[in-house]
């Protein structure tokens, strides 16, 4: 079996590759050419640390994976990343292992950003003259760089609990993208007429208020993946035009719309489409002034695309 590094798979993989894999798995889960089991999550409280087990099956592909993903939020008080993990390739045919994918959450956070980006070419406005960037992390500066590639970005307000961080991450991010970003004392700052919404945070509790959104935003909410967190206040998706899940089945568990649908504010059937089905065209996207919330919690056919988009470039 062979064992791949991070530093190999770095080289290998950038932002447009995991743009066009993750498309094209969005793509195969509307069109039911997918096997995806439910998510698995360990949760270690008294180290404020989570492990996340994704994996999926392609039709058609030579391999299925299975991801293993970890975010532990101590870490940086010991010098350590908050995330790591690896990924496993398996040969369709066989089931036999084929490679470890030692990627320490690369792959995770690339395909995280790309489901965003996707989601800000499918219903976000071309041009943003304000985007909100409510969190300061690693996931914080990949969905930006990506959003950046599909999306023109006018300036970037952003907010986190720490001053300190959310300070260094704009000027960073400034430098980076040649973006104009400014630190917000709070969230209301932030979000104020902003008409792209990215929220990258572990809350528990709601940080994006109703009163605070604009009423033609595009929300991509990007940190709920467990049924303990939550950055919407739910009455967002009640008076949203479009609720879009990245897997129905998995966000009404653990998703923003899971917080939704327990409140009573709404339904599954009111979630207007799942993004696949964006993607392939079976329900438009944005369609004038309206508020749309996309609710990505991160799917395991995701996994699977840039496992076999890594190693078919290893192969080749």
């Amino acid at each position: 079996m062979r064992i791949v590094t991070e530093s190999e798979l770095r080289e290998l993989i950038q932002e447009e590759q995991a743009l066009e894999a993750v498309e094209l798995a969005f793509r195969a889960l509307s069109e039911g050419r997918v096997v995806q089991p439910p998510p698995m999550a360990f949760d270690f409280p008294k180290v404020e640390g989570e492990v996340h087990v994704k994996g999926a099956a392609i039709e058609g592909s030579s391999i299925f994976a299975l991801k293993v993903a970890s975010g532990f939020y101590r870490n940086p008080d010991k010098d350590l990343p908050v995330g790591s993990g690896l990924v496993l390739v398996f040969d369709a045919a066989t089931g036999f292992p084929l490679a470890l994918l030692q990627d320490n959450a690369y792959l995770t956070e690339m395909r995280t950003a790309a489901a965003g980006a996707l989601a800000a070419r499918l219903l976000a406005e071309e041009r943003v003259e304000k985007m909100a960037v409510l969190g300061s992390g690693a996931q914080a500066r990949y969905q930006l760089r990506a959003i950046a590639r599909v999306r023109k970005l006018e300036k970037v307000f952003a907010w986190s609990r720490t001053p300190a961080n959310v300070e260094r991450y704009c000027r960073e991010m400034e430098d980076e993208l040649g973006i104009p970003f400014a630190p917000c004392e709070r969230p209301e700052d932030a979000l104020e007429e902003a008409s792209l919404v990215l929220t990258v945070t572990t809350a528990r509790t709601p940080i994006v208020a109703a009163a605070a959104v604009s009423p033609h935003a595009t929300i991509l909410a990007v940190g709920s993946d467990g049924p303990d967190k939550q950055e919407i206040d739910a009455e967002i998706l009640s008076r949203a035009g479009k609720v879009i899940a990245d897997r129905l089945s998995q966000c009404v568990r653990l998703g923003e719309i899971h917080h939704a649908v327990e409140a009573k504010l709404m339904t599954e059937d009111d979630v207007y489409a799942e993004l696949g089905d964006v993607v392939t065209g079976k329900k438009p996207g944005r369609e004038g002034d309206e508020l749309i919330v996309c609710d990505l919690t991160g799917v395991g056919v995701q996994d699977a695309a840039m496992a076999e988009l890594a190693y078919s470039k290893l192969e080749s």
